[in-house]
């Protein structure tokens, strides 16, 4: 995952966030798992690390032969890393299909939310 040998002797706190996500990257896939399920990846990162770890989560799953399931916010991400997509809102699957079709789904809540509008059926604290 691009860490060196001695990144392993030091504790969380003097790992970045980036190096903390690629270590975490690393436990999820030392026991070679079929599934792999990533929470928010890229959360707190800037938007060149948030790259760096979109780009290894797809190599290691493409040489791994892996299926990754990802729950995310973050639509660059979903942009980057995803083949396929379900949206959930009220904990229902609101659409669900390959990411080409996202933005031109004509659904108005997957619309209102990659566009990032605050008007639109999804209701928002104001």
């Amino acid at each position: 995952v691009g860490l060196s040998p001695e990144v392993a002797e030091l504790l969380p706190a003097g790992l970045s966030g980036g190096m903390q996500k690629r270590v975490g990257l690393a436990r999820a896939i030392a026991a070679e798992p079929e599934i792999i399920f990533f929470d928010e990846p890229t959360t707190g990162l800037d938007p060149i690390m948030a790259g760096v770890i979109n780009e290894l989560i797809r190599e290691i799953v493409t040489e791994m032969g892996a299926t990754a399931m990802t729950i995310t916010h973050d639509m660059t991400s979903v942009r980057a890393i995803a083949d396929q997509v379900a949206m959930l809102h009220g904990g229902k699957v609101r659409w669900s299909g390959p990411v080409a079709k996202m933005d031109a789904s004509g659904d108005p809540y997957l619309d209102q939310f990659i566009h990032g509008r605050a008007e639109g059926p999804i209701e928002t604290l104001r």
